[in-house]
């Protein structure tokens, strides 16, 4: 539970991923946020193809309180990760096979003004290193550009998680009650105690 953003991508063709990578690696440093380079070149004539090897090509970093924010593909130049190829890459299961290439970053305990700066560069890679690139973001910055809102939406997330958990010490489980229906009764009320801010 948390705010998230959710992404995926094909690398540009023509695009340098050494540049992309001393680029992100320069924010990275400039904030003395952790990060790790995997390979730095595409093999040659791999771009857009369906097979990739087992290697992760590009670079993540970590700021504080927030999951990795990540521009790592696999060799096909789609964007993965090294656990969703780890999990994912030898899948047959059409379904199952897709979330190889779907990435998220957690940002609800790094707060507002982190998520703004992801999205923010988000959107200065977007033209420059990709042909394509899809964000869901759950805070609504990504599609609506309202800082109003990002700062809302957090403070109402952090509330139902606190309240959450308060709920969660406070009631228990009634007599025989499944674990699912405790979860939902206790929600029920967070939500009702804390409702969502208007559009």
């Amino acid at each position: 539970m948390g705010l998230t953003i959710h992404y995926n991508g094909r690398f540009k063709q023509g695009a340098s991923l050494p540049d992309m990578i001393e680029e992100v690696k320069n924010v990275a440093e400039v904030h003395q946020w952790k990060y790790h380079i995997y390979e730095t070149d595409f093999p040659k004539d791999s771009l857009g193809k369906e097979e990739y090897n087992d290697r992760i090509y590009g670079i993540h970093f970590t700021p504080p309180e927030c999951e990795s924010v990540q521009f790592t593909f696999l060799s096909n130049g789609r964007m993965g990760s090294a656990f969703g190829l780890q999990c994912y890459g030898h899948d047959t299961t059409a379904k199952e096979h897709e979330y190889l290439y779907m990435l998220f970053t957690k940002t609800q305990f790094a707060g507002p003004e982190i998520h703004k700066f992801v999205v923010e560069l988000f959107r200065y890679m977007q033209d420059k290193y990709f042909d394509e690139f899809n964000v869901m973001d759950e805070a609504e910055y990504w599609e609506t550009n309202n800082e109003e809102k990002l700062h809302q939406l957090f403070g109402y997330t952090t509330a139902v998680i606190e309240g959450l958990s308060n709920a969660l010490d406070v009631f228990e489980p009634e007599n025989g009650e499944k674990m699912e229906d405790y979860i939902i009764r206790v929600m029920t009320r967070v939500l009702k105690k804390n409702p969502k801010p208007e559009d």
